[in-house]
């Protein structure tokens, strides 16, 4: 899928479904890789274990999105400890996956991987169907039922993006997506967890109809913001203009970047103008869990390894937001 300038406000509809549906299908086959823990070895022979790291006022972590495309570049099976390893020895705090809310006790196995090797449980990330009526609560308690054993392992974000429908939602689905929203968020925080709303390009049609309706009919303390700041850019909304809308719900962020509208190999300066959102996330003293989501699409120059990549990446994240 490639993105040129003229798809930056609102892409075609075919181009948006082509990601929707891979990311599914990634969504669904980096499935296995949590399931395999269960039979998996809590660390590799001979490794040797490392301590939880140490609460920080700044979490950098990566999603592991980008790691399923450059495996599947290179195919390669996604091998999950060899991820946790590099982000380990690249100087990362946290690996969110995607959230497991049929085999709720596979997150824990995940969350034990992470400690393993010294890295933390902070966010996973998950998608729902809750925009039916009579069918949206069902939804919502399975991912709460898994969101208990996801908090007693140490997890404290779940990211939720409703899932996108091939049109826009009517305003009684929205009401009712915006209901069950109330009711995972209500449900999270019982357990002393936020959710973290998350937006690609489907919610942001019509002027980001769905994106605003949503933070509009919620309330902060309950539907926080997984602010992933270059797909809300992408859909036609300034960086800072979402910090001053809904700033105050961020609970975790999404960070990617852009050169010339295509997606680049790095977390580095570029189309979004990351220098900035950083001195406004330090004024507003925001929430400082910061997630590298790298993609690959049509038109990525990839140069270096995914590792490397990623390093660089979590240095670019500190340097900027750490001193900004």
């Amino acid at each position: 899928m490639k993105t040129t300038e003229s798809d930056l406000a609102f892409p075609a509809a075919p181009q948006t479904l082509e990601f929707e549906q891979s990311r599914r299908a990634f969504i669904r086959n980096a499935a296995t890789f949590v399931v395999g823990l269960a039979v998996a070895p809590t660390a590799l022979p001979g490794a040797q274990e490392k301590p939880a790291a140490t609460t920080k006022s700044t979490l950098v972590g990566s999603n592991i999105y980008g790691w399923g495309q450059y495996a599947a570049r290179d195919k390669k099976k996604l091998d999950v400890d060899e991820v946790i390893s590099a982000l380990r020895d690249s100087g990362y705090d946290y690996l969110e996956a995607f959230m497991d809310s049929s085999n709720p006790e596979e997150n824990a196995r995940f969350a034990e991987k992470l400690k393993a090797k010294g890295l933390q449980p902070v966010s996973l990330y998950t998608g729902a169907r809750i925009h039916e009526a009579g069918k949206a609560g069902e939804s919502v308690a399975k991912i709460l039922t898994a969101a208990k054993i996801c908090k007693d392992a140490g997890f404290q974000v779940i990211s939720c993006n409703p899932d996108p429908i091939g049109r826009e939602k009517t305003d009684e689905e929205l009401k009712t997506q915006v209901a069950a929203l109330t009711e995972l968020g209500e449900g999270l925080n019982a357990l002393g967890m936020r959710l973290g709303v998350h937006h690609h390009l489907p919610e942001m049609a019509s002027n980001a109809r769905e994106f605003h309706y949503v933070f509009r009919n919620t309330k902060p303390s309950v539907a926080g913001f997984c602010y992933d700041v270059h797909w809300v850019w992408k859909g036609g909304i300034a960086p800072e203009a979402a910090l001053k809308d809904y700033g105050d719900r961020v609970v975790t962020w999404h960070l990617r970047q852009s050169r010339g509208g295509i997606w680049f190999e790095t977390l580095d300066h570029g189309d979004v103008d990351y220098a900035l959102v950083a001195r406004i996330a330090r004024e507003r003293n925001l929430p400082r869990r910061f997630t590298v989501e790298l993609a690959i699409e049509d038109g990525t120059r990839i140069t270096r390894s995914a590792v490397e990549n990623h390093r660089r990446s979590q240095e670019f994240v500190r340097r900027i937001f750490q001193n900004a």
